[in-house]
């Protein structure tokens, strides 16, 4: 295609696209994430401008084509949106359910976007709400204020997200029509305000990089620990703070019906280092310990 920029990537190893990726699509109908003609498709903004990416795999690596202002700067960091850029040979998890779901899995990957503020602006959207209630917020929102993405992707009906001082500039009744209440608008727009800052932390060590993520108000470890998992590449990172999690940690390791974090985190311990891949892998092995009550309603922020 013309204006197509391409590279072939060596993962170094077993990489299965499927499940690496699955970390940057966010619900069946993401507008910025597409899955076409044997390869997966994302529409992205880079510091150099909106970019559309296809991944396919070619033999043992990855054909990775792009489009768009942010072309170059796509391809240049495709290594670690696929998670070629991850080791999880270092990976050798003790005798039991982790040890086989990494052996059935060897393609899992951890990502490294090197896009912090692109996997904020989901994290928020997805605080303390349910999966389809995120997701269709966050849709709504790519779909109202993004942009088509360049190239193919334009046809494909794919959004880049929108540019972090736009959403710094919205006030925080703009988001009610997306499902999304004052407490998660003011997260976002304080995020994009400050989004500059939040990618420093792409230089930093763990411990710094989450301190620098937790920094702004309605920024806790639960969405730096997601992020970190997507664009720092961080193996360890823990989402504590999750409702399901800690239960479903329990259940899977050692036959708990409920846990708190402290309980999930000393379970987690044997796979110090890979905490994060370790979660990663219990939950490609759809273990869910038993839930009680009714489901959380849904709620019309909209209607407000």
């Amino acid at each position: 295609m013309a204006g197509t920029l391409d590279r072939l990537i060596d993962p170094r190893g077993p990489l299965d696209l499927r499940i690496t990726l699955r970390v940057h699509r966010h619900g069946p109908y993401d507008p910025a994430f597409a899955r076409r003609d044997g390869g997966w498709w994302r529409a992205s903004r880079t510091p150099d401008g909106p970019a559309t990416t296809r991944f396919s795999p070619e033999g043992d690596r990855v054909r990775v084509a792009a489009w768009g202002p942010g072309a170059a700067w796509a391809l240049a960091h495709a290594d670690g949106v696929v998670g070629a850029t991850d080791d999880p040979a270092s990976f050798d998890p003790p005798r039991g359910l982790v040890r086989d779901l990494h052996r059935r899995h060897p393609g899992l990957r951890i990502p490294r976007s090197g896009a912090v503020f692109e996997a904020m602006l989901p994290t928020i959207v997805e605080q303390k709400v349910t999966s389809t209630e995120a997701h269709a917020s966050y849709r709504r929102l790519l779909l109202a204020w993004g942009e088509p993405a360049p190239g193919p992707g334009r046809d494909l009906g794919l959004r880049v997200p929108p540019d972090p001082p736009e959403l710094s500039r919205r006030r925080y009744f703009e988001f009610h029509r997306f499902g999304i209440e004052r407490r998660r608008a003011t997260a976002i727009r304080t995020a994009a305000a400050y989004a500059g800052r939040l990618e420093d932390a792409l230089a930093m060590d763990s411990a710094a990089a989450k301190g620098r993520l937790c920094a702004l108000p309605g920024l806790g470890p639960w969405t730096a620990a997601e992020v970190a998992l997507v664009a720092l590449g961080d193996a360890d990172a823990v989402p504590v703070g999750d409702y399901h999690l800690p239960h479903t940690v329990a259940w899977a390791l050692a036959g708990e019906l409920r846990a708190t974090d402290e309980r999930m985190l000393e379970l987690l311990e044997p796979f110090a280092g890979h905490r994060g891949r370790a979660v990663r892998l219990l939950a490609l092995s759809g273990a869910h310990a038993p839930r009680f009550g009714p489901r959380a309603p849904l709620r019309s922020i909209r209607s407000l």
